[in-house]
């Protein structure tokens, strides 16, 4: 452990030693060398064992990277292991069928992140010989690859000194700095704070710091390595969350000599096109009453879903499906649910 002993800093400025900062200069060099030594160290002796760091390999850092975008780690973990069985590395992926990859995904929800992943695969092939580009410039002319991807898979993969800023960074740097950070600003001063020597295990800390420390609601101070280079020391007034809606939703499950009806989304609607479905109704009524209700949540909006096992009329683009063939098919995660609490599968 440091020996360095850091004072109490009221709020709006930190102290190390008699050497001061303001919120537009929060952390001088010298805090800034410790909050990378004690972060990092932290990071050595706390870090979560997640598959995906059990290498550097850029496929399995790509992949884990994508599925974690707005996905829980504990929802990703056994997706990410079945993931990379199916398809092992970046030619499997780009030869697999579409219909295949989002089967593969069914259920992690977002899959325009499936898509662009394939269609990725199938660029790193074509026109990168398999082989994928080795910086957070080149990663971001692949589909699907934004500014935090591409700076994560940069810096984890190949150790180029690239920061990130995900939701759990600029909690971490806006509580660190006392005061909410624009965009830009926070960009500006994670790569002032990166550790250059160990840009990846940097950037993994400060996520993991965020993801398991410093959280939205109740944030463990006592336990924070940098607690005594942080200006709130707790949740900042400003950070309020955000209201949630309901909604209530009825949709048929029915059922013919072990096949099951869905219905197939449009292929240019932009919520889940593709996916295979079972048909929604307006509301359920005396002739077919509720069979069970499973509440589902998608970002902000809960839903009561009311399940019945009652016709559902005309259904467009619908077909029967067989059991068997249900955990190949692409379904939204909804319906995968529906069909599991009705242990269909």
């Amino acid at each position: 452990m440091d020996s360095f002993v850091l004072r109490p800093a009221p709020v709006g400025m930190t102290v190390v030693g008699n050497v001061q900062g303001t919120p537009e200069t929060p952390l001088d060099a010298q805090s800034r060398s410790l909050f990378r030594r004690r972060l990092l160290l932290w990071y050595d002796r706390n870090k979560r064992d997640l598959p995906w760091r059990e290498d550097r390999d850029p496929y399995h850092v790509w992949i884990s990277e994508i599925m974690l975008q707005q996905t829980r780690v504990a929802a990703v973990v056994e997706y990410y292991r079945r993931f990379l069985k199916r398809f092992p590395d970046v030619q499997a992926l780009a030869a697999a069928r579409l219909d295949s990859v989002l089967g593969a995904w069914s259920g992690l929800g977002y899959y325009r992140r499936a898509r662009a992943l394939h269609q990725a695969a199938r660029l790193i092939m074509k026109d990168y010989g398999g082989v994928f580009p080795r910086t957070a410039v080149g990663l971001r002319e692949l589909p699907g690859i934004g500014r935090y991807t591409a700076a994560a898979i940069a810096s984890i993969a190949f150790e180029e000194p690239a920061a990130v800023v995900d939701g759990n960074v600029e909690r971490v740097l806006g509580r660190v700095f006392g005061r909410s950070l624009a965009r830009e600003e926070a960009w500006s001063a994670a790569e002032t704070l990166l550790s250059r020597t160990r840009p990846g295990d940097f950037n993994q800390a400060v996520m993991e710091l965020g993801a398991t420390v410093c959280l939205p609601g109740e944030p463990k101070c006592l336990t924070c390595p940098i607690v005594g280079l942080c200006a709130t020391r707790g949740r900042m007034p400003s950070e309020a969350k955000r209201p949630r809606l309901r909604r209530e939703v009825c949709y048929a499950l029915n059922r013919r000599d072990g096949d099951v009806l869905l219905a197939k989304r449009p292929s240019d609607v932009s919520l889940m096109p593709g996916l295979w479905e079972l048909p929604e109704v307006a509301s359920p009524n005396g002739e077919h009453p509720i069979s069970f209700t499973v509440r589902h949540s998608i970002t902000v909006t809960d839903f009561v879903v009311r399940v019945t096992s009652g016709t559902a009329g005309e259904v467009p683009r619908s077909r029967w499906v067989s059991t068997a063939r249900l955990k190949t098919l692409p379904l939204t995660g909804l319906t995968r649910k529906i069909l599991r609490r009705a242990s269909v599968i």
